[in-house]
């Protein structure tokens, strides 16, 4: 896997989600149990860094991330969204892809290539296609761990 970030199978899930609180949430809790992490404090990181402004970065997809102490590196996880929820994204398009992203509280630029990684997949429209379209889970998380892969190569 990407060298950038850990990425776990079971970091993947589909959820149904009304608001964005009720996203981020869902992603506190995939983010804590996918990695050992405490909830309440991935919440609190999360729901800080979305006070500074939306991570609706467009096109249907959101990227909420922080930086916290309780990971040593990048960690991922992703939401597949039963039905689009607006998500005060700068384009006004409702999100149905929502990439979790945790990093070490001094990892600036790890956390800026992160970020930037995950947003280059993002913008493939067939990516993005498929991430929704995909079977399950497990689908998703093989077709994304592939794309990541080449995009590191």
């Amino acid at each position: 896997m990407n060298s950038l970030f850990r990425f776990s199978p079971d970091a993947v899930t589909s959820v149904a989600a009304a608001d964005k609180p009720a996203i981020l949430l869902a992603l506190a809790e995939r983010l804590s149990v996918s990695y050992a992490l405490d909830h309440d404090a991935v919440l609190e990181g999360l729901e800080e860094r979305e006070k500074l402004g939306s991570t609706g970065f467009g096109r249907g997809v959101a990227l909420p991330h922080a930086r916290i102490d309780l990971v040593d590196r990048p960690v991922v996880a992703l939401l597949r969204l039963a039905t689009p929820v607006d998500f005060g994204a700068a384009d006004g398009m409702p999100v149905d892809l929502v990439f979790g992203l945790l990093s070490p509280s001094g990892a600036g630029a790890t956390h800026l290539r992160a970020l930037a990684a995950i947003s280059r997949l993002v913008r493939d429209e067939e990516i993005h296609r498929h991430l929704i379209e995909a079977p399950g889970n497990d689908a998703a998380y093989a077709m994304l761990t592939d794309a990541v892969d080449r995009d590191a190569a």
